[in-house]
């Protein structure tokens, strides 16, 4: 299933670089997913088998036509038409990291176990550009787990600063003593 999205997502990415629409498309789609969470028995109603396909299509329409560009609106109803709109969010991922791939943009998700302040939230994305060499998003995320501190995934890497992530390295360090 996630082939699939990869493929649509890749698709509509590429149908817009040629347009020069990536970021704009991007955004729309970005609005398109937070639309469909926040009412999520609208998507089933368009997913719903009962309904004629084309009464599907015409509530996109109406929902959308001159709201989004037209690219978008015909690949919603391509996908709804296909069963697949269950899938957007895996297409929206997939378009999202292409896009960033592509200027040069690295996603970092940051964990903490108390919302970043203004500040540190700006001396962190510095640092991390600084190491990178990328222009740097943040996805923050609280985990009360941490107990305090932060982990930062970013390509592929992990950053523990936590003081979990302390706490369990003293506790390897005891337990390699004592045995």
């Amino acid at each position: 299933m996630m082939r699939a999205a990869e493929l649509y997502g890749g698709s509509l990415y590429d149908l817009a670089a040629e347009e020069k629409q990536e970021r704009d498309l991007l955004e729309e789609m970005q609005g398109v997913q937070h639309l469909l969470r926040e009412n999520p028995q609208y998507a089933a109603l368009l997913s719903e088998p009962s309904i004629p396909k084309e009464k599907r299509l015409e509530l996109l329409d109406q929902a959308f036509r001159g709201e989004i560009k037209p690219y978008l609106l015909n690949f919603l109803k391509l996908i709804t038409e296909r069963g697949l709109l269950f899938q957007y969010v895996g297409m929206c991922r997939a378009y999202e990291q292409r896009f960033n791939k592509a200027h040069n943009i690295a996603e970092a998700l940051v964990r903490t176990a108390v919302p970043l302040e203004e500040a540190e939230r700006g001396k962190l994305k510095e640092a991390l550009e600084k190491q990178s060499g990328k222009q740097v998003v943040l996805k923050e995320r609280l985990d009360a787990s941490l107990l305090g501190g932060m982990v930062v995934e970013m390509d592929g890497k992990t950053l523990d600063g936590s003081v979990a992530g302390r706490l369990l390295a003293i506790r390897k360090k005891v337990e390699e003593i004592v045995l």
